[in-house]
């Protein structure tokens, strides 16, 4: 291997360094974001959380097609 090719090892090794110092960063700020907005720890708990909240807006949507089915019965209405 040739000094070059050498220096130029070194400066690849050195940009990779720097991404993932920058991505480190950007990883800490999210997980921070993730548990300021939602109260979540880790990604596992967020995935948790977040399967919940689907349920409930499953149960929600069905409560209320049930709903205008109910009162489009009632007040005879016509789709």
């Amino acid at each position: 291997m040739t000094e070059q090719q050498l220096l130029d090892l070194k400066d690849k090794v050195e940009d990779a360094k720097s991404n993932v110092s920058e991505l480190k960063g950007q990883l800490t700020a999210l997980m921070k974001q993730l548990n300021d907005d939602w109260q979540c720890k880790s990604i596992k708990e967020a995935e948790t959380k977040l399967s919940g909240m689907e349920k409930n807006i499953k149960t929600l949507e069905l409560k209320i097609q049930e709903a205008t089915e109910e009162l489009e019965d009632k007040y005879e209405i016509e789709e």
